[in-house]
């Protein structure tokens, strides 16, 4: 598994280099970069299997997956890095619960929190408005880790820590694909 990790964190760092290389040698501005899929491909391992979701928080990663549009492996995949499905997890920046939310985005989206069920339903629409924003996962879940402005700023994951997220995020989801 590290070594998967150090080989998707090596391609993005040699895809981030040849982007800003070909802005610097007069590359067309607004270039695309790569993207990396919306959707990972159903993993036959996965599929029809139930999601490793705790059997009390398992309605509240349905209806926010139901809600959003987002596969239900995708919000498991956030909730495995940000929480370890731990409700009364709090990060040093005050972010809370399950998926981690802010108390201010809760409050700005008018959910709770503290209560495992909206805290669920805080990340997954939080992360819907990210991903409609920037249109891609990547910088959807960048934004989620490290915020909207260091994303804009940095254009892109702005440390090696946020890529490090986004990658694991993205590879327990693709290994969850297909559950429900």
């Amino acid at each position: 598994m590290v070594v998967r990790l150090l080989a998707l964190l090596a391609v993005t760092g040699i895809a981030c280099s040849a982007a800003v290389a070909a802005g610097a040698h007069g590359g067309r501005a607004g270039a695309a970069l790569p993207r990396i899929p919306a959707l990972p491909a159903k993993n036959p391992a996965h599929h029809g299997a139930r999601c490793p979701i705790p059997p009390r928080f398992r309605s509240a990663f349905v209806h926010a997956a139901r809600d959003t549009g987002f596969q239900l492996s995708m919000l498991v995949a956030v909730a495995q890095v940000e929480s370890r499905f731990k409700p009364d997890a709090r990060s040093q920046a005050d972010a809370r619960g399950l998926l981690q939310v802010l108390p201010s985005t809760a409050a700005w989206l008018k959910l709770d929190v503290d209560n495992p069920v909206t805290n669920v339903l805080a990340g997954a629409r939080y992360l819907k408005i990210l991903l409609d924003r920037y249109a891609r996962t990547d910088l959807a879940l960048a934004a989620y880790n490290a915020g909207p402005t260091a994303v804009d700023e940095a254009g892109g994951a702005p440390s090696a820590e946020t890529m490090s997220y986004v990658a694991n995020v993205q590879q327990r989801w693709a290994a969850l694909a297909g559950c429900s």
